[in-house]
């Protein structure tokens, strides 16, 4: 996928998205190219899927969350060089974003992507999870762990929910997180990508649509 079939493919999902907003994703992709070359957080041969296996991947959540998360608190767990929490930050500028990683090399690559695109919105903090004061509206996180052990690094830490992004069979690993902590059922949601992301909007892309088939938003 390419900027300009990525900018087509977007409108389509954000209708009221903005020229700038627009612009400040094709600049993500270029930063994390530079500095995926200075330290390598994206597997050198994931870069050329950036577009739709990073960026369109982490903007799945806002597809299903919408209005949401606008003016929202938001903690990303795990944010790695900055997923989902960068392209979240774009599309709901009027909401606070706090990105989470224990690893230094990763919040380097974050903090310095958010603001050679001039998010004002994101702070980048390099810790873990459960050391962090605050309390937060909403947390978010792209597959860091299995959900049995993600919940307890963000117990207390939220006040309207987890979205959390994740692949493959997802079913056991929402019984067994039910299990162990009792949730009640109907407490925890799941929600396929492909309800958002039709086949015929990959056509002329190089990406694989297939991948996003087994790619889920676990609501809880």
């Amino acid at each position: 996928m390419n900027a300009n079939q990525f900018e087509t493919l977007i409108t389509e999902l954000f209708p009221g998205i903005t020229p700038e907003q627009i612009s400040q994703f094709i600049e993500a992709e270029k930063a994390y190219r530079e500095w995926n070359e200075k330290i390598n957080v994206i597997s050198r041969k994931d870069m050329d899927g950036i577009f739709a296996h990073h960026l369109l991947h982490s903007v799945g959540i806002a597809a299903y969350a919408g209005a949401r998360l606008k003016g929202k608190n938001i903690l990303d767990v795990g944010t790695g060089g900055g997923f989902p929490g960068i392209p979240l930050a774009i599309l709901y500028p009027d909401s606070t974003f706090t990105l989470c990683d224990s690893i230094r090399k990763k919040t380097l690559v974050a903090e310095n992507v958010a603001q050679s695109i001039g998010l004002k919105n994101v702070k980048v903090v390099n810790c873990r999870a459960e050391s962090l004061p605050e309390r937060y509206d909403w947390v978010v996180s792209r597959a860091v762990a299995s959900l049995s052990d993600f919940l307890p690094w963000v117990k207390g830490r939220y006040k309207e929910g987890i979205l959390f992004l994740k692949g493959g069979d997802i079913n056991p690993e929402i019984a067994a997180a039910m299990a162990r902590y009792k949730l009640p059922k109907g407490s925890v949601k799941s929600w396929k990508l492909t309800q958002c992301l039709k086949q015929e909007q990959f056509l002329g892309c190089e990406d694989d649509y297939s991948w996003f088939e087994e790619k889920f938003v676990i609501e809880l």
